[in-house]
């Protein structure tokens, strides 16, 4: 068994070949720091490109009007092809699951407040669209769209927060009015930018108060819906050729026109985001692995390198009666202690280094837009499987350079120089 004896005779080994040991030891050291701040980066992507994807339905269904690039039963290619009521009954009466929907028009124009105004879009919508695209009204910010805005063609407006810092710098916007392109809207809400994808962010009116101010008659720009069900990239391609053909139905053109109408689907972007995420964790985890590797090779090569000059001395323990278990033990824990040591020195530096990002990525966000890296750690898991791997990469270093020493023959051993 091991003892504080033989400790004490690896530490006197390792003392005798200071500068040898330390660059064994930093290739370790390397190969592990560099594992497991690769993993710490790569979960941070992925903690950050799922908390986008979180922060919108992932069931999010969106249907943009195109031209048709085909002819279809007597009608030209290069039709237009416009969204209307009838689409919105299709998906609200004939699509089974749908949960939330809104069809949107949009405006571009100046919008002021006394002296102080911008360009941005005005966005019609329903109240359903900020459950679809999760729009959040900052805290104590006024509310979102409702029920009533709509059947009264409120004019009543929610900007962003970009919005609330040009037009009313640190005034309350809440109960004011704006104006844009002669009609004054009344300020009831400001939502947050956070984790919204689009940078170029409307304000959003009342879908049916749009309607009348913009004068698009029964046209919409877009329809929006979340449907129960549809969460995988084959549900979603199934889901999408039935949606194009009922709709190809109402507006005549062929299904297979691909640019006819533009039909996304979060959920399948998700599931080949996702995809892409493994293939990335794989690639870092097979770069991380090889400089592990690497590491280890050269603690072999060191063990091999000690064996040998410790050829006389193996000799004259075995002619003394020393087992060959006992040096074989002796040998291998010699390797998984550098081993370990060093290894754990790069995961401890690893673990800081990740911490110390995230934590600084945390303190300086902004809150504006989605984040391209969160919370960049890795989790007591990975730390754990990380710590046995070296271990056992150290009883596989030591291998070799100690079934060697078991081999030497005593007589010929305490022959060499």
């Amino acid at each position: 068994m091991f003892d504080f004896d033989s400790f004490r005779e690896i530490i006197s080994t390792i003392k005798k070949n200071k500068l040898r040991t330390f660059l064994t030891g930093l290739a370790v050291t390397w190969g592990i720091f560099m594992l497991i701040v690769l993993l710490g980066f790569a979960n941070g992507f992925r903690n950050a490109t799922m908390t986008n994807f979180s922060d919108r339905a992932t069931n999010t269904i969106s249907v943009n009007p195109g031209w048709t690039s085909m002819p279809y039963h007597g009608t030209p290619s290069n039709k237009e092809i416009k969204l209307d009521y009838r689409d919105y009954d299709l998906i609200r009466s004939k699509i089974t699951n749908v949960e939330y929907l809104s069809p949107q028009i949009s405006k571009s124009g100046t919008i002021a407040y006394e002296k102080q105004f911008g360009s941005w879009r005005m966005t019609g919508v329903s109240p359903d669209f900020a459950s679809i695209m999760n729009v959040k009204i900052q805290e104590g910010s006024g509310r979102f769209i409702n029920e009533i805005d709509m059947k009264d063609m409120r004019k009543v407006i929610v900007i962003n927060s970009d919005m609330k810092k040009v037009l009313f710098k640190e005034e309350n916007p809440i109960g004011k009015y704006v104006i844009s392109n002669k009609i004054v809207y009344q300020v009831i809400g400001v939502y947050d930018r956070k984790n919204q994808f689009n940078n170029d962010l409307p304000a959003y009116v009342p879908f049916s108060t749009a309607q009348l101010i913009f004068k698009q008659g029964g046209n919409f720009d877009r329809i929006s819906f979340t449907v129960k069900g549809v969460n995988t990239e084959e549900a979603s391609e199934t889901f999408e050729k039935t949606l194009r053909k009922k709709i190809a139905a109402i507006h005549r053109f062929d299904p297979e026109d691909m640019s006819a109408i533009y039909v996304r689907n979060t959920a399948k972007d998700s599931a080949q985001t996702a995809k892409i995420l493994n293939i990335i964790n794989l690639f870092i985890l097979i770069i991380g692995a090889a400089s592990l590797v690497a590491g280890i090779v050269g603690v072999g090569n060191i063990m091999l390198i000690t064996v040998k000059e410790r050829t006389r001395e193996i000799g004259i323990r075995k002619a003394i009666g020393a087992s060959s278990g006992s040096i074989l033990r002796l040998i291998i824990t010699e390797a998984i202690f550098i081993t370990t040591a060093a290894g754990y020195v790069g995961i401890v530096l690893g673990t800081a280094i990740t911490g110390a990002i995230g934590f600084l990525i945390e303190a300086n966000a902004t809150g504006d837009g989605p984040s391209m890296l969160k919370d960049p750690t890795v989790d007591l898991f990975t730390v754990v499987i990380a710590t046995l791997a070296l271990i056992l990469c150290g009883v596989g270093a030591g291998l070799i350079p100690a079934l060697k020493a078991t081999r030497v023959s005593p007589i010929e051993a305490m022959r060499a120089e």
